[in-house]
């Protein structure tokens, strides 16, 4: 007969019932994720295709706009920070960051504040509008960029000025600031069309990642399992556990050594006052050996190890795996050290490594992403554009072919 409560339903539609609901929760929370991921996508990639300006959008800005010069977007609220050391700042790169982490409003070291005012982006230059001046950054000139990953600050070097400069702005809006001028930068040097290939391929990436639909469990799917409630589960794995682990260590424990033993290595102690060492060492071998069973194996080992003391030989040491240079342990010899670039890695690559999504579609060398995945589009401006950028190149301690 089946178990029932008071309701009169049986337990194991009472399970189906509480597995259904926990499926469907958890998939709930993981669709409502992807959309609204799904949502800033596009509406980044709309962004992209029809960002521009117009020069009516810079009416009432104390700026001259060049000839073909459009105002693009404003900022009204922006600080000019310098840099107080000259540093040399990485260069421009067309990839938009589409996923950064929460920038708290801070200056970082190194640098001062030296205006406010107003931040204008146009189809050629970054200007800040401010109390004690006008500064300018044109793209063209432009040499460095960098975007602090903690602060909301983005520091751009230029060929007419000494010591790289930039902006501090508010937190919520440094992304948003980011983005236009990535893209603003891009179609200055006539590379918009890149952008908008990251962002589709962005795209296509997310959709592949879309949560599926829990099937439906039905009451036949039950387990016995299911007659106990998760705390009362715990207990007995806990009440399991504490009862197997004192038999294990009964099971496990050394066996006191037989009188056998006891007679030979007594005998062994009194003969080393009369035989000479390379007798006695060759008697401990022979003993050690004799006695060696499964059970004892550990002990054979430490003889040995005392028979190469006693006779001045150094004892055996383990073989060292070989450095990796912090890469994960794999048989494959890939690591960071100095080595040849992996254009066609061993097709377990997968099992030892990371993979981003799509790897095998990639056409260049191995190489880590920042966010610690692997991709083979090394050498590829668009490498890890989704994962962190590019940190470093996997390598062979072997030469790889081709």
């Amino acid at each position: 007969m089946a178990k029932t409560d008071s309701t009169g339903s049986t337990w194991r539609y009472q399970w189906a019932y509480r597995q259904n609901e926990r499926r469907q929760r958890v998939f709930r929370a993981a669709d409502g994720a992807w959309r609204q991921r799904d949502e800033e996508l596009r509406r980044l990639r709309t962004l992209a295709e029809e960002f521009g300006g117009s020069a009516d959008a810079g009416a009432g800005l104390p700026i001259e706009l060049d000839p073909g010069e459009t105002v693009c977007w404003v900022l009204p609220a922006a600080q000019l920070v310098e840099v107080r050391r000259a540093a040399v700042l990485p260069a421009p790169e067309l990839t938009v960051a589409l996923r950064s982490s929460p920038l708290r409003k801070r200056r970082p070291d190194g640098i001062r504040i030296t205006d406010t005012g107003i931040a204008v982006i146009t189809n050629r230059r970054l200007v800040l509008l401010g109390g004690r001046g006008r500064r300018d950054w044109a793209y063209g000139k432009m040499t460095g960029l960098a975007h602090d990953s903690r602060a909301p600050v983005t520091l751009i070097q230029v060929l007419d000025r000494r010591r790289a400069s930039g902006l501090l702005l508010p937190s919520e809006a440094a992304a948003d600031f980011r983005f236009k001028l990535s893209v603003a930068f891009a179609d200055a040097i006539e590379q918009r069309e890149a952008v908008l290939a990251q962002l589709d391929e962005a795209l296509a990436e997310h959709a592949q990642r879309k949560p599926l639909r829990p099937a439906v469990l039905t009451p036949a799917q039950a387990r016995l399992t299911g007659l106990v409630r998760g705390s009362a589960r715990t207990v007995a794995v806990a009440v399991g556990v504490a009862l197997l682990v004192p038999a294990a260590l009964i099971v496990s424990a050394p066996s006191a050594p037989s009188d056998s033993i006891r007679t030979e290595v007594a005998a062994a102690t009194a003969g080393n006052a009369t035989e000479p060492p390379a007798a006695t060492t060759s008697a401990a071998v022979a003993t050690s050996a004799t006695a060696t069973t499964p059970a004892t194996a550990a002990t054979s080992a430490t003889a040995v190890g005392a028979a190469a003391a006693m006779t001045g030989s150094p004892a055996p040491t383990p073989i060292a795996a070989a450095d990796l240079c912090g890469a994960p342990t794999n048989p494959l010899g890939y690591g960071f050290c100095a080595g040849d670039p992996i254009r066609k890695p061993a097709a377990e690559v997968c099992d030892w490594f990371d993979c981003v999504p799509g790897f095998w579609a990639g056409r260049g060398y191995l190489v880590q992403c920042g966010n610690s995945a692997v991709s083979l589009a090394g050498g590829s401006p668009r490498a890890c554009g989704q994962h962190g950028g590019v940190w470093r190149t996997v390598r062979a301690l072997s030469p790889q072919p081709g």
